[in-house]
């Protein structure tokens, strides 16, 4: 049980927490969580990570919170996977199946894929599907919500390379984009592209702005830490704004 002390220190604790999320947890999940475990008072987030994604998810702690604009604007990095010759209405493979059967779709030659990816790279117009993947709390499986229509947006592509996996229905590929890029839109364009369909398989975010994965806390090992092991967790403000 904490002490006063400790209760105090994290009452008054003002920071930058970078959480690794696993797949499977919903982003609210994971602040519901350090909130309520940490006695914390104001906990925020620097941008939303879908349940089916895992990486860097990151936690706004106390007087971070005056400083969301500047997470929340900054680019992003991810890697992941995308399943060639399946279209669903999610843009990824937790959907309904759309269009022709995948064993019906003929798969695009390494050749032609490399010849459609810089069409999918600077400024792009995505519209995001009016149905989307959801993971309720408590519940194995996700459900297919409707979010109706959306309006075309903006957002810009840095970088986007593709790389062969040992399932040919199957491509890996790393991006990274601007504030607000659908990863999941950009791999179903590219299928529409490339004439056979695609849907995102994986997906795991490495990067936000200057915050990285890899200096990230494992949420497993976060619900195992004790109270007065928490504050060395959080990047100070000092150092995360130098």
């Amino acid at each position: 049980m904490a002490n006063l002390t400790q209760l105090k220190m994290l009452e008054d604790l003002d920071g930058f927490l970078l959480v690794d999320k696993p797949a499977g947890i919903a982003f609210s999940s994971v602040v519901k969580t350090v909130k309520r475990k940490f006695n914390l008072v104001k906990v925020g987030h620097g941008g939303s990570l879908d349940a089916m994604a895992s990486g860097l998810f990151v936690l706004l702690i106390g007087d971070a919170n005056k400083f969301v604009g500047d997470v929340m604007g900054s680019d992003r990095s991810y890697a992941g996977t995308m399943k060639l010759g399946l279209r669903t209405n999610t843009h990824d493979v937790y959907g309904a199946p759309v269009g022709a059967p995948a064993e019906a779709v003929a798969l695009p030659s390494p050749e032609k894929l490399a010849a459609a990816l810089p069409e999918f790279r600077g400024d792009i117009f995505q519209t995001e599907s009016r149905w989307c993947s959801v993971r309720k709390e408590g519940s194995a499986e996700y459900e297919v919500a409707e979010t109706g229509e959306h309006k075309p947006f903006m957002a810009h592509v840095y970088r986007l390379t593709t790389a062969a996996t040992d399932d040919p229905t199957e491509v890996a590929f790393e991006t990274k984009g601007s504030k607000g890029l659908l990863v999941k839109t950009l791999v179903n364009d590219l299928g529409d592209a490339l004439g056979c369909g695609a849907c995102l398989k994986t997906l795991r975010r490495t990067q936000v702005g200057k915050f990285s994965v890899a200096d990230a806390v494992p949420f497993d090992r976060l619900l195992e830490t004790e109270m007065r092991d928490f504050a060395a967790l959080v990047l100070p403000l000092s150092k995360a704004l130098a």
